[in-house]
């Protein structure tokens, strides 16, 4: 479903730290949410980019956003799996749009985050399919709705 927004195996890291691929993401989907493209613009990679200025790139989002009537409700970002500078983010998405997601079905989406100019950056979104759904997605106890989660693990919402 972001797709019509942007063009578009380590160890487990739990992204507390501010800075984290996990809060890169949620910075991102936040933005996306709030439809403050210009925030989200930063969090991404030049590729995802595609040598747009930040005006192009806000510019399109909204016009995109709007033909679509994308409507996030709400996500919940699970532990990076980090390897190098590369970082595999899981992501339940909460959305609506008039093309794609016309029902509303919650999505599974995989995010890969990667080190640009010494900062995470969103560069690629995928759809998991079911049968590799449970590989990404732990129990819902060990995701973090919108915000980091506590040491323990544990859901919040935004």
């Amino acid at each position: 479903m972001l797709l019509l927004v942007v063009s578009l195996v380590g160890g487990v890291a739990w992204g507390s730290e501010p800075d984290a691929p996990e809060a890169v993401l949620r910075q991102y989907l936040q933005a996306l949410k709030s439809e403050k493209f210009d925030d989200a613009y930063d969090l991404i990679s030049s590729a995802m980019r595609q040598g747009k200025s930040k005006e192009q790139y806000v510019k399109e989002s909204r016009v995109m956003m709007g033909v679509a009537d994308v409507k996030i409700f709400d996500f919940t970002v699970f532990p990076a799996k980090v390897e190098g500078d590369k970082a595999l983010v899981p992501n339940i998405l909460e959305s609506q749009d008039r093309f794609i997601n016309t029902l509303g079905l919650t999505e599974h989406e995989l995010y890969t985050l990667i080190r640009e100019g010494g900062a995470w950056r969103v560069d690629a979104q995928t759809l998991v399919e079911p049968p590799d759904q449970a590989k990404w997605f732990p129990k819902r106890s060990e995701a973090s709705p919108g915000k980091p989660p506590p040491a323990s693990g544990g859901t919040s919402s935004h």
